[in-house]
């Protein structure tokens, strides 16, 4: 094997590392725990005719458009803010002094052992550390599960493709039937256990995350 061969080895395996760190960072459409959820398939009896009522061509006269099948869609309005502040003061001072006078050896001072002592100490610390958060929209899920005591679990995702690049929005969680308003909506803030992601991906998705290089000097395996 010629140095040629033997210096595109290692060159390879740092380009396949460097792919499979970026292949990481990138969403997947169609995520099993987002992917919309369809109908379950219900043979319908077999039509009679001349009978007035016929089973495929019914209309239920008690029921609204409220989602409570599995199957059935759901809109989501999102409505999530969090604003989180922390602040942090430290301050200790200590100090401490003492003093040895003029001796005296057979009556006589002896003035050059005279001797002050003085210490002390001090430190202050301050930190201050601030977030906020906000996201608003909507996104219209499927119900994927009926529970035992009749609370919906809901899951979704929405891609929206914008020039080059792509958003997406992922909801999974717990609603209950009686927080649903009239129009089959209902807020974000009532879903129980809410997985919410927001991201994406393309050319403007790179631009606003640092590069690998830059990842690893401000990871904690840095020691300095």
């Amino acid at each position: 094997m010629s140095n040629r061969q033997l210096y595109k080895l290692p060159l390879a395996g740092v380009v396949l590392g460097l792919l499979l760190l970026t292949g990481c960072s990138i969403p997947i459409k169609g995520d099993t725990k987002f992917v919309a959820t369809p109908p379950a398939h219900v043979a319908l009896a077999p039509s009679s005719s001349g009978a007035i009522y016929q089973a495929d061509t019914a209309l239920r006269l008690f029921e609204d458009l409220k989602a409570r099948k599995v199957g059935d869609i759901l809109t989501i309005v999102l409505n999530e803010r969090t604003n989180a502040e922390k602040k942090a003061d430290t301050s200790v001072d200590k100090s401490s002094e003492s003093s040895i006078g003029i001796p005296k050896i057979f009556g006589k001072m002896i003035i050059d052992m005279e001797n002050d002592v003085s210490g002390g100490h001090k430190f202050a610390a301050e930190g201050d550390s601030k977030q906020s958060n906000k996201l608003e929209g909507s996104i219209t899920v499927t119900v994927s599960r009926v529970l035992s005591n009749g609370n919906l679990v809901v899951q979704g995702e929405k891609w929206i493709t914008i020039n080059h690049g792509e958003e997406y929005i992922r909801l999974r969680g717990i609603v209950r039937p009686l927080d649903i308003g009239p129009d089959n909506s209902i807020s974000s803030t009532k879903v129980a256990d809410a997985q919410i992601l927001y991201g994406g991906r393309g050319a403007l998705a790179r631009a606003n995350k640092p590069g690998w290089l830059t990842e690893f000097f401000l990871s904690p395996l840095m020691p300095f």
